[in-house]
């Protein structure tokens, strides 16, 4: 399993895939073509990490974990339930979220993401797995006081720094059984398995693309599990992913 990683090295951004502690660089985006670039390897130790992609949109599932409804008084979706997260709101592994003085209370959501490798539109399930170039790690930060206040989640949602999202995008995952935990200040929150997802990743690519066409690059924000909590200043978030690795951010 390949594993990209968007980096600035030296003043320098780039493409790489990732080969334990070092990074090889690429020519290009490789969504459309994977080349390296020759020359040296870099060590990873070495280079800051981007968000490992640049999304025109990330399309966000809402309670999609049975527990994470129960905890939150929502009945059970019988469709999966979208809004939006712009791209704006999307950081890279280790740059800070920031709290708002809009909100009393900002909170931490682990998520899987799906990141589409081609056009889709109008996908069929059975096909939609061909239309993902691979999953990283998400955390859909949210404004919760706003969220109950404005009755629908695009404020809450959408500040800068309110979606981070990597470290690298794996591909080649089976997304239908991973573990998925969350993380706050070294204290296990959050703990479940993309089995529990409501709506599976080959459901949610479907519906998703018969409302909206997905572009390469775009996201999926795949829903989180129960045990939501509020992020203070000073704390740390991790979100750690069975296959794929960890995204941790801290918070200012």
């Amino acid at each position: 399993m390949r594993k990209f990683i968007r980096y600035e090295h030296q003043g320098k951004r780039s493409w790489g895939l990732l080969e334990e502690e070092w990074v090889i660089p690429l020519h290009g985006n490789p969504l459309y073509e994977v080349r390296e670039a020759g020359g040296d390897k870099v060590k990873l130790a070495n280079v800051r990490f981007m968000a490992p992609c640049e999304p025109s949109k990330v399309v966000a599932v809402g309670l999609n974990y049975m527990d994470h409804a129960q905890e939150t008084g929502h009945p059970i979706p019988q469709e999966p339930l979208l809004f939006m997260k712009p791209s704006t709101s999307v950081i890279g592994p280790g740059e800070p979220i920031r709290l708002t003085p809009a909100s009393q209370r900002v909170d931490y959501e682990a998520e899987l993401a799906v990141v589409i490798g081609k056009r889709a539109y109008c996908v069929a399930e059975e096909e939609a797995l061909d239309y993902v170039w691979g999953y990283t790690c998400l955390n859909d930060v949210t404004a919760r006081d706003l969220q109950a206040k404005d009755g629908q989640w695009t404020r809450s949602k959408s500040f800068d720094t309110f979606c981070p999202l990597g470290p690298w995008i794996v591909e080649g995952l089976d997304p239908s059984e991973l573990s998925l935990e969350g993380w706050l200040n070294g204290e296990l929150r959050q703990r479940s398995n993309t089995r529990n997802l409501i709506f599976p990743v080959p459901r949610l690519i479907s519906f998703i693309s018969h409302i909206m066409t997905l572009l390469p690059g775009d996201v999926i924000a795949t829903g989180t599990p129960s045990g939501i909590g509020p992020l203070e200043k000073g704390d740390r978030f991790q979100v750690r992913i069975e296959g794929i690795g960890v995204l941790e951010n801290p918070v200012i």
